[in-house]
């Protein structure tokens, strides 16, 4: 296992590097400083973002009429989903300083789109309200993405408005489809313009890919280890190659778990309709190389290696990055270390660690907006 002294001779530079060890494999001794120590880089301190983390609240389960483990895997972490419950929110606070996160920008993973209009609309209000009073008492804390029905476009595109303008949340988490169908399709483009209006974040995270669902079965857990790449992979292709980019060419979209599959493979796209002419829309005219819109989305590093991150720095640039954890699903609690250990410049790792998603959502290095 790394030990501490290990991992700052590897990391290059990283003398100043101090960030809080209750939970970490080099912190099993007792402290005498406070839990929660700053993330520092040569004497710098860094606010550290984390914009993939999730929550629920009951209230909304209650409306929908389903329980939690209905709407999600027996996964690790799910009691401490619940950050609407006192202790559950003060356990979730101490989770974070023991993993050197400052801030976490929250969402729900929707489970409402089968939903009536005007219960589905019940639901995603609920969640909306909830997360704006946790960021509210929080700012430092939290942020958050709005839930909305997205099966009926036109009040998705209203109660965003109302969740930016109002609630001062950052953006919206739609997943990476609307039960299978894909939201870069013309009949969700309402929600798009608005979010391009409004400069909402727009945050792609898969919920498998459904249509694959049998043959996922079997050993591995396939679902999530692959269908759920495989999901953020196909919502960015279409994004890209049904023109949604173009035509809301402001759009600002974050894939979750690295991009999926795409960054790894996106010059594929380039050569496409040029070998099958007839797999492709003539009407459809790209104002560049598919492969080139890359740089224009924004990723998280949940990629879990040092290769894997600067591999993915390479393909779509520093800039484009930003902390992701999944938490309080425990894939990554160690995401400071994953950022620092990776062979990049301090200045990419300050920037992955929180200056470009501080930039993406408008928050100050205060923790104001």
């Amino acid at each position: 296992m790394t030990t501490r002294r290990n991992l700052l001779k590897g990391a290059g530079g990283l003398a100043g590097l101090v960030f809080c060890g209750c939970g970490l494999p080099f912190a099993a001794h007792a402290q005498k400083q406070p839990a929660r120590l700053p993330v520092m880089v040569k004497g710098k301190r860094i606010k550290t973002i984390d914009v993939h983390a999730h929550c629920y609240f009951q209230e909304a389960l209650d409306i929908a009429g389903v329980k939690v483990e209905n709407v999600i895997a027996p996964v690790k972490g799910i009691p401490e989903h619940f950050v609407g419950v006192p202790a559950t929110l003060e356990a979730r606070l101490k989770a974070m300083d023991a993993m050197g996160i400052d801030m976490e920008i929250l969402s729900i993973n929707p489970f409402w789109y089968r939903a009536e209009r005007d219960k589905a609309e019940a639901i995603c209000k609920t969640n909306n309200e909830k997360l704006a009073e946790l960021c509210a008492s929080k700012p430092d804390r939290f942020g958050a993405f709005a839930s909305l029905p997205m099966q009926f476009p036109d009040l998705a595109a209203e109660m965003l408005e109302t969740a930016i303008k109002k609630q001062g949340l950052k953006g919206v988490a739609p997943g990476a489809s609307v039960l299978g169908d894909d939201f870069a399709n013309e009949k969700y483009h309402p929600v798009l313009k608005k979010a391009e209006e409004l400069g909402a974040v727009i945050f792609v995270h898969p919920q498998s890919t459904p249509q694959l669902a049998p043959r996922f079965k079997g050993n591995g857990w396939l679902g999530n280890t692959i269908g759920n790449p495989l999901d953020t992979t196909i919502a960015l292709q279409k994004l890209i190659f049904e023109g949604a980019l173009d035509k809301f060419p402001g759009l600002k979209v974050l894939a979750a778990h690295g991009g999926g599959y795409l960054p790894s493979y996106a010059e594929r796209g380039n050569h496409a309709c040029f070998v099958n002419t007839s797999g492709c829309n003539p009407d459809i005219k790209l104002k560049k190389k598919p492969s080139e819109y890359l740089n224009q989305l924004y990723f998280d590093a949940m990629v879990f290696s040092g290769e894997g991150l600067r591999h993915l720095v390479a393909q779509v640039g520093p800039s484009q990055l930003m902390l992701g954890t999944d938490h309080p699903i425990p894939w990554e609690q160690h995401p400071v270390d994953h950022v620092m250990g990776t062979p990049i410049s301090d200045k990419d790792k300050i920037a992955i660690l929180g200056g470009n998603a501080a930039k993406l959502f408008g928050i100050k290095a205060n923790g104001a907006t």
